[in-house]
């Protein structure tokens, strides 16, 4: 849909310079999409996902090490962890 906005220049060049936008329209594009999935994010953290205290600790491996998959970019999960889980 075609649409006229005034919208700052200058900040929407940068917008496409930060993010790699292909045209200007793929940037407003994608500062719309962006501030949709805030509010979306935003609204889990009010509502909790909807699932109870037990499904939240139930819906995590105990064994899963966020730290060692960041290091390592693998899985998370210790040599000895991974055999065991086979």
């Amino acid at each position: 849909m075609k649409m006229t906005l005034h919208i700052d220049e200058g900040l929407l060049d940068k917008v496409v310079a930060m993010y790699g936008c292909e045209s200007k329209t793929a940037a407003v594009d994608f500062a719309l999409r962006e501030l949709e999935r805030r509010h979306a994010l935003a609204a889990y953290g009010t509502t909790g996902l909807g699932l109870s205290a037990a499904e939240l600790r139930g819906a995590v491996d105990p064994n899963y090490d966020v730290l060692a998959a960041r290091r390592t970019g693998g899985a998370g999960y210790a040599a000895s962890d991974r055999r065991r889980r086979k």
